[in-house]
């Protein structure tokens, strides 16, 4: 059982704002799943390493989110505590050539006050929607830029120690790093970038979203690319590739505009999500060989 009276008066004292059964549709870019027990937002690098220690000592599981853009949540919810790292943990700073950010802070934030500064890099990372830490966490990409060609250093939370990592020691592959492997809670990081015309860079960025908003489907609830690249092909080539586009189980679908994104279409469930897929990846598999592996983490039993 959640001692809720006592996690309720740590939150008191960490001044986190604490949601008991709170539902996880509204803390997910997909908008599936059910409640989790409870979800405390998290404002300090002290609220981390207190809070759990105490999920811990009390055998309670826990997961750390940001935004939620790579998360598909169970539709019998998660039986745990969510520890939300965003805007009640978001600072960011210039120094030099370098931007020093909390983990909650939004990627496309950090983008943008890189850009106020004339710094260039992450130009192509602007339009990712998640946080700074999430991004991090999986390597986040795209259109030929990763986290792993910006990020310089980072400090990270694991049994209460802080710790500090540099980029040679994050074993950063594609969507893969060493916090995905030991679970370490991201806490802060520092990209180094370099000097630009900020009107260049604004423009960069400006074409970045303009080239996202027209090729993937940004007016649906998803949880971005949803099968991650197998070696030698690109999963959205492949769903192609055996017509599966618009294909769907209840109000999920494969989207009709990039069949790399499983789309909500207005009320899918997890189970529909979960089943579609299935569906997709067994198709792929018969007709090219390919093994498709899903790219977001599935939170809760399905």
């Amino acid at each position: 059982m959640l001692p809720l009276k006592e996690l309720s008066e740590i939150c008191s004292i960490l001044n986190c704002q604490i949601i008991p059964e709170c539902s996880l549709k509204e803390h997910t870019t997909f908008k599936i799943g059910g409640k989790c027990r409870a979800l405390i937002n998290i404002n300090s690098i002290d609220a981390v390493i207190q809070l759990t220690a105490f999920l811990k000592k009390n055998s309670i599981d826990y997961k750390v989110i940001g935004r939620g853009s790579n998360i598909i949540v169970s539709d019998k919810g998660y039986d745990g505590v969510i520890l939300l790292i965003e805007n009640s943990f978001a600072d960011i700073k210039i120094d030099g050539k370098k931007v020093v950010c909390q983990s909650g802070a939004m990627l496309a934030s950090v983008c943008l006050e890189a850009q106020k500064s004339g710094l260039s890099g992450m130009e192509n990372l602007y339009g990712i929607p998640g946080t700074a830490g999430g991004a991090l966490y999986m390597n986040a990409g795209a259109y030929g830029t990763e986290m792993s060609d910006v990020i310089e250093s980072a400090e990270y939370i694991i049994d209460g120690e802080i710790y500090s990592i540099k980029k040679e020691d994050m074993n950063l592959s594609y969507r893969n790093s060493v916090f995905s492997e030991n679970n370490g809670i991201i806490v802060s990081m520092t990209f180094r970038l370099s000097y630009g015309n900020p009107e260049e860079i604004k423009k960069a960025m400006r074409e970045c979203m303009e080239k996202r908003s027209s090729k993937q489907p940004l007016e649906y609830p998803s949880a971005g690319s949803t099968f991650k690249r197998p070696a030698g092909s690109y999963a959205s080539l492949l769903i192609d590739q055996c017509g599966l586009k618009g294909l769907s189980c209840g109000d999920a679908e494969v989207s009709t505009k990039h069949c790399g994104f499983v789309i909500n279409k207005g009320n899918a469930t997890c189970s529909d999500v979960i089943e579609l897929c299935k569906k997709v990846k067994d198709i792929v598999r018969d007709k090219t060989g390919y093994v498709l592996e899903l790219e977001p983490v599935i939170l809760g039993e399905v």
